[in-house]
């Protein structure tokens, strides 16, 4: 499963004005991302996590994550977004199965696509260890699942938790990525 229709030749853009006045971007943000999202739909992902991540960037739930959905979806890493919105994505984000709980085979699948992509092979001991661990101080009331309110505790009390949440670089889109800077028509009054 492509994150992106392949066949489409011009990438429609969503009012970057509209854009920036939902999300922590500039109007040049959101321009420059415009650009980004261009090479990047370009390309096909597939990852063990993709699934799971496209379903949370597709809001529409169409099939399909159109340029609106994408920055609205970064928005999340922006360093200016509020933790509670980190907290509620990251939260559905560990929650694969969509039940509202996240359960211990759950953890079990992303600590081992964690593990996957940094190269890096544990025990399987290791690995229940670490999961009952996590259980142990995040699911208080031992009924083996954790709800979004114990989640929520859980990363306040270990906020290294939600430093993959913040892509500091999206603070100014512009900078970090200049090749995609054009003029801009717009004038940048709104989220500066």
């Amino acid at each position: 499963m492509g994150c992106f229709h392949s066949k489409v030749r011009e990438i429609p853009m969503e009012d970057p004005v509209a854009l920036a006045s939902e999300t922590a971007f500039s109007v040049s943000d959101v321009e420059a991302l415009y650009e980004l999202f261009k090479n990047i739909s370009k390309s096909v992902i597939d990852d063990g996590l993709i699934s799971k991540i496209f379903d949370l960037f597709d809001v529409k739930k169409k099939g399909v994550i159109d340029f609106g959905d994408f920055v609205r979806a970064l928005n999340v890493f922006h360093p200016s977004t509020p933790i509670e919105v980190k907290i509620a994505f990251s939260f559905k984000l560990y929650d694969l199965d969509n039940t509202g709980f996240i359960e211990r085979h759950e953890v079990k699948q992303m600590i081992n696509a964690l593990l996957c992509e940094a190269e890096i092979k544990l025990p399987e001991e290791m690995i229940e260890m670490i999961i009952n661990k996590t259980f142990m101080d995040a699911d208080p009331n031992q009924d083996g699942k954790i709800d979004k309110y114990e989640w929520k505790n859980f990363v306040y009390e270990n906020p290294s938790l939600l430093k993959v949440m913040t892509l500091p670089f999206l603070r100014d889109v512009t900078t970090a990525f200049p090749s995609f800077v054009f003029h801009s028509k717009v004038e940048d009054e709104i989220a500066e």
